[in-house]
């Protein structure tokens, strides 16, 4: 594992101890580190995975409109908070790797350490209930 600055480490230990899936990457968006919640949802360990660049993560998760649609990185909230340096949130399908659908909600947002560099982006996410 590369070395990564101080905020990365910070988060990902932070998402290492959440109850929520927890999404990281680094600011060229590859995928750096998801913890046990999101493996459920993801359908795949971490450890199995490793480390993915996003043109991988963001269509072998096969994240999906409403019509089943393929969404292409640049409509995840991931991808755009990388862009822009800015939250972002979406609702949207995902066929997990053990080819399970399931309706996500997904916020974003940078990480930005004390010195204003952006070091990389967190995604939270969560099964979507219709209400």
């Amino acid at each position: 594992m590369p070395a990564y600055e101080i905020e990365i480490i910070l988060n990902r230990q932070l998402a290492d101890c959440l109850s929520i899936p927890v999404f990281i990457t680094d600011t060229k968006g590859n995928l750096i580190f998801y913890n046990e919640p999101a493996e459920e949802i993801l359908g795949k360990r971490f450890e199995d995975t490793g480390e993915m660049a996003v043109d991988q993560w963001a269509t072998e998760f096969k994240p999906m409109d409403e019509q089943g649609m393929i969404l292409p990185p640049g409509e995840l909230p991931l991808v755009n908070t990388l862009e822009d340096a800015l939250p972002h949130h979406k609702t949207f399908w995902i066929e997990s790797l053990q080819g399970k659908n399931q309706k996500i909600a997904v916020t974003s947002y940078p990480i930005i350490g004390r010195a204003g560099k952006m070091s990389g982006a967190v995604a939270i996410f969560w099964k979507s209930v219709d209400i």
